[in-house]
């Protein structure tokens, strides 16, 4: 399963930006989809999640600013930002864990996006 990202880009303090990323290949369906960043000279820590049933998980560094969704028909993740400060400056990855079906059994897999740099400065 290979991820797409899009969306990042440099926007100035206050601003917006919408983050996509789409899954495509062979997969009998996902779990989880969500949204990591790493900080420049930080280890990655999660944004945000959103699990089947549409229950989403937020650090609460970006709660109130920042929306996770998903569209399953399209297998795609949104990470709709707002309110946007410098510190959210960093490169964030698309995660998903999603998993095959086979007649051997069910089989879980983790995958990374390549990563989108988000810029927040004036």
């Amino acid at each position: 399963v290979q991820l797409v990202e899009s969306g990042g880009g440099l926007v100035g303090p206050g601003g917006s930006l919408r983050l996509s990323c789409t899954a495509s290949g062979s997969l009998s369906g996902i779990n989880v989809m969500g949204w990591y960043r790493r900080l420049q000279g930080s280890s990655a820590e999660l944004v945000a999640t959103v699990a089947r049933g549409d229950i989403t998980n937020y650090a609460d560094a970006v709660k109130g600013r920042f929306a996770i969704s998903r569209d399953i028909a399209k297998n795609t993740v949104y990470l709709q930002m707002n309110s946007l400060k410098p510190e959210d400056t960093a490169v964030y990855y698309c995660n998903v864990k999603y998993y095959t079906d086979t007649p051997e059994g069910r089989y879980d897999y983790d995958s990374w996006g390549p990563g989108t740099q988000v810029t927040v400065s004036s």
